[in-house]
């Protein structure tokens, strides 16, 4: 059977993979903090992925499907891919804020340094404040507005009209965030100073 025919098997063959490149180089000290961090990145590679993904594609072309008389409209995203989406990206969130406390943890900056941005955990700390925001706005302003647009949740059209707003206004509020966010994350590990 062919792995690459589902995504579970294309997502276990790359850990296999990933696994044969480390002992096939011979690397020493692959330890629990290496493991965390990388933990961290896939989940985050999967979050803001996802943040881009409708923020740069599926927003801009629901609205043009809108606008689109004599096209198929916007159903097809709403109703299949839309929910798909979200499931990953909200869960993809918690994923990411849970392996990143604990890479702070495992790598000896501690939760509590970072959040209280003491000398040398900063930048990362910064990041951490960010990512933190961005995950209370999933779960509390993009989520449960985005099942009053779907239909997964009942809504009057003026409920589902304020909803589009809040919804789009904390999505694109998480994308502004991530800049900064990912250049504290990648600050942190390349030596950026504070």
């Amino acid at each position: 059977m062919n792995p690459l025919t589902s995504v579970l098997g294309t997502i276990l063959s790359g850990f296999v993979l990933a696994i044969l490149i480390v002992m096939g180089l011979g690397v020493s000290g692959f330890n629990l903090w290496a493991m965390e961090v990388w933990f961290h990145v896939l989940a985050g590679v999967v979050w803001i992925g996802l943040l881009y993904y409708f923020n740069f594609v599926q927003v801009p072309a629901v609205g043009q499907a809108l606008a689109d008389e004599a096209g198929p409209g916007p159903a097809a995203i709403n109703k299949y891919v839309a929910p798909r989406a979200l499931l990953w990206f909200r869960w993809g969130a918690v994923a990411t804020w849970l392996t990143g406390a604990a890479a702070l943890e495992t790598m000896g900056i501690g939760i509590v340094n970072a959040f209280t941005l003491q000398p040398g955990a900063a930048v990362i700390g910064t990041g951490a404040w960010l990512g933190t925001i961005m995950l209370f706005n999933v779960w509390v302003l993009i989520w449960p507005n985005q099942k009053k647009i779907l239909g997964m949740v009942d809504a009057s059209a003026e409920q589902i009209a304020s909803a589009k707003k809040v919804a789009l206004m904390a999505s694109r509020t998480n994308t502004l965030l991530s800049i900064p966010m990912l250049m504290c994350m990648v600050g942190h590990g390349h030596g950026l100073p504070l």
